[in-house]
């Protein structure tokens, strides 16, 4: 018997939305021995990125008040954002959500940070939990 084909599906990372960068960077960094990985900002957020095994911890400080960070950390305070998860194609993801009624934020891929195509997925129809769609 052939086992069952493993889904190539995996944890691109962990958005971790912050008042201050640098107020919990250490912990992170100097405490848990998570090493940066150079990425660049993106949706009005700076982002400091940490390796995790391969799986990236993205600590998420809001560019302004009225960034999607700003308005997340106002009314929510600082907690976890969106998980990312990395699909190795993108189109058939959304179109399956659809088949399936999940809520698509974006309703084509975009361009995100690194410039790697992403989609959201609303928390709506993800148990509560923002979910970002990226390809492998």
């Amino acid at each position: 018997m052939t086992p069952p084909t493993r889904s190539a599906t995996r944890i691109a990372h962990v958005g971790i939305a912050l008042p201050a960068i640098d107020a919990q960077l250490p912990f992170y960094r100097d405490v848990l021995g998570l090493d940066t990985v150079p990425v660049s900002d993106s949706d009005g957020a700076r982002i400091v990125a940490l390796d995790a095994d391969g799986s990236l911890v993205e600590l998420l400080e809001p560019a302004g008040a009225d960034s999607p960070i700003g308005r997340f950390v106002a009314k929510r305070g600082p907690g976890i954002h969106h998980i990312c998860f990395a699909v190795d194609n993108l189109e058939a993801v959304m179109a399956k959500c659809r088949a399936s009624g999940v809520e698509l934020v974006d309703q084509v891929p975009r361009i995100g940070a690194e410039g790697k195509r992403i989609a959201f997925l609303h928390p709506r129809s993800t148990g509560g939990i923002l979910i970002e769609l990226t390809e492998s």
